[in-house]
């Protein structure tokens, strides 16, 4: 029986280290160089940002997803939910540390899958952070079903060394403006089922053929400003080296990629949704109206009391999960928590976020204020890796598999036939109390 909940000595001094870090060092980037975290780096950024990199290397703490034989780290699921809650608090901190969205997850499926040459090409810069990557899954007109993707992959040859021709669309291909590369999922035999007749691919984001249409932002910026882009693959050429993992194996390697993307998102929304809550206490404490103070006013109070406990809810839940994934080595025996976590994320900071702003009144609502900003990341994360919807579905139906159906009338704690059990099993204890009476 080993529950604990400390964490290791040592690694918190780690993490103290890293809180300073952050606070002290990278936050103001966000400020000084804004969504600019997945620009490659000119010859002025870089003299600030690689000694900030080479100082988290010196410390150990570079690409810690990984694990040694993948070139990582090997810090484990748990350690880096711990640290990625440090790193939630800014937009460049995940860059700065090696471990960024989407490229941790395009990171550990070519690790995982990847041959050497593959690794060579695109793993070891990646890591580097000399360059980013690209996942191009989701189609304009499947949304979250990927049964009904239409991007062809298809040789042109009839030997092993004959080269693939992507033909098709993708939605919401993030980073792709900036990505030296793309992972690119697309259907390689139609006669079979879906699951088991698509691939995956890697493609140079320089090859002919590739056309970003538009670049899509979120609510606030302006056109062809954003960062998800709507790709057209017009006859796009690629040689029979690029396929990821095997042909027909896009599932198998997707599930391995949105697992850990999932859980990663969730660490980090810890420590936004925390910076929420801290902006929301300081603004309490500090704002007098009607005669005191706004932490004396009980709707402040429920705010801060619900936020709290949601918040704590919510991390250990991450935290748990996590230790799950370290545990068990499996994303896909860990299915239902991470659906769980994907499911519940969303909500905690879009409440907690929301509830900040409100307590900071007009000021909460401008762009002087990140909390809008917030609310709008919450709802993509409703949305990305996955919809909420079917994330619930997922867990229901990995719930009930522990469960079966009764095949009698009523139910197994129905009332009446339980006391009758219970009065046979206890007959003789009861006739001597009846008797003494």
């Amino acid at each position: 029986m080993a529950w604990d909940f400390e964490t290791d000595p040592e690694y918190q001094k780690v993490l103290d280290w890293a809180d300073d870090f952050v606070r002290e060092e990278i936050e103001p980037l966000d400020l000084a160089f804004p969504d600019q975290q997945f620009v490659p780096l000119d010859a002025n950024r870089r003299k600030v940002i690689d000694p900030l990199k080479d100082e988290v290397r010196k410390r150990g703490l570079w690409a810690t997803h990984l694990g040694p034989e993948l070139g990582g780290q090997g810090y484990g699921q748990l350690k880096l939910a711990l640290l990625n809650e440090i790193l939630g608090r800014s937009m460049w901190a995940p860059v700065i540390f090696g471990c960024q969205a989407p490229d941790t997850g395009n990171a550990e499926i070519i690790a995982h899958y990847g041959t050497e040459e593959q690794k060579a090409r695109y793993l070891r810069p990646l890591l580097d952070g000399e360059i980013f990557s690209c996942y191009s899954m989701t189609e304009p007109h499947a949304g979250a079903d990927p049964t009904l993707f239409t991007t062809r992959a298809v040789r042109d040859g009839s030997g092993p060394d004959a080269d693939w021709v992507i033909n098709g669309w993708k939605f919401f291909s993030s980073n792709a403006r900036t990505a030296s590369f793309l992972i690119v999922m697309a259907v390689t035999n139609p006669d079979v089922s879906a699951y088991q007749g698509m691939s995956m691919f890697l493609v140079p984001t320089d090859t002919p053929g590739i056309k970003i249409v538009r670049n899509v932002g979120l609510h606030g910026e302006g056109d062809d400003e954003g960062s998800h882009a709507l790709i057209h693959y017009d006859n796009v050429r690629v040689p029979a080296d690029a396929l990821l993992g095997g042909e027909g194996q896009a599932f198998v390697i997707a599930q391995t990629r949105l697992g850990g993307g999932r859980i990663h998102h969730a660490m980090r929304t810890i420590g936004l949704a925390r910076k929420a809550l801290d902006m929301m206490c300081e603004r309490a404490l500090s704002r007098q109206t009607q005669g005191s103070r706004l932490a004396d006013k009980q709707f402040v109070q429920g705010y801060i009391a619900d936020s709290y406990a949601q918040l704590l809810q919510f991390r250990l839940m991450v935290l748990y999960t996590a230790w799950e994934i370290d545990k068990y080595n499996d994303y896909k025996k860990v299915r239902k928590d991470i659906a769980a976590v994907k499911v519940v994320m969303p909500t905690v900071l879009h409440d907690i976020a929301w509830r900040a702003m409100q307590v900071h009144g007009a000021l909460g609502v401008t762009n002087e204020m990140p909390f809008l900003g917030m609310v709008t990341g919450a709802a993509v994360m409703g949305l990305a890796d996955g919809p909420t919807e079917v994330h619930k579905v997922t867990v229901a139906k990995q719930v009930l598999r522990d469960y079966q159906a009764t095949e009698d009338t009523w139910p197994t704690e129905w009332t009446p036939r339980k006391r009758e059990e219970a009065r046979t099993k206890y007959a003789d204890f009861l006739e001597h109390q009846v008797g003494n009476l």
